[in-house]
């Protein structure tokens, strides 16, 4: 099993992939840009140039990475997973994955709202398909529903999961870092936007 860190770059490249064909593979500063993206992540992270290269060390060492070295000229080293080919994975898996990989578990209905860029699936059922195939496969899991959720969530198998919370968490050393009083302010600030449009509206 990955590491958190590992998954997480393992998790980013898979949806660059599929999200910004142009600019991939991706170069080492745009798969840490990546990592510590803000939006469509859970946990939020703050990690560093050498643990990134570190995880693509071992992903490659694992046969899940590769670099692509410049063919000519002053070109900068690239990565690219290869994860969905050893794996042999369809489209749909691999967005799933992904998804998995990058925001941690989630219900089958989160996971179609947010697969969308990446795969687009018809129904919640076709969600539900794909996760249980691959649960055959032992690369996703059903896991209990935790106190004040309503539904079951989903939870992949490929890398340990860091802990979530609704807001970021700084733990000293793991590459996890944020801020309530940041969380809160975004918050505020959407509060407002949705209440300028209702006005709008009225």
């Amino acid at each position: 099993m990955f590491s958190v860190i590992e998954g997480r770059v393992l998790g980013c490249l898979i949806e660059k992939e599929r999200t910004v064909p142009d600019q991939y593979p991706l170069s080492m500063n745009s798969l840490v840009s990546a990592c510590n993206q803000s939006s469509s992540r859970d946990p939020i992270m703050a990690l560093d140039e050498h643990e990134v290269d570190a995880a693509v060390t071992s992903l490659k060492a694992h046969g899940c990475a590769r670099i692509v070295h410049p063919t000519h000229g002053r070109g900068v080293i690239r990565v690219r997973q290869v994860f969905d080919e050893k794996f042999a994975l369809e489209a749909a898996d691999a967005a799933v994955m992904a998804v998995l990989l990058v925001r941690g578990p989630q219900t089958a209905a989160e996971l179609r709202t947010r697969t969308e860029r990446l795969h687009s699936f018809d129904t919640v059922t076709d969600v539900d398909t794909c996760l249980h195939q691959l649960a055959e496969r032992q690369l996703v899991q059903l896991i209990e529903r935790q106190h004040g959720q309503k539904e079951q969530r989903w939870q992949q198998l490929v890398a340990e999961e860091a802990e979530q919370s609704a807001a970021p968490v700084a733990i000293a050393g793991s590459g996890l870092a944020g801020s309530v009083v940041d969380r809160v302010a975004q918050l505020e600030e959407r509060v407002a936007k949705l209440e300028a449009a209702l006005a709008d509206l009225l």
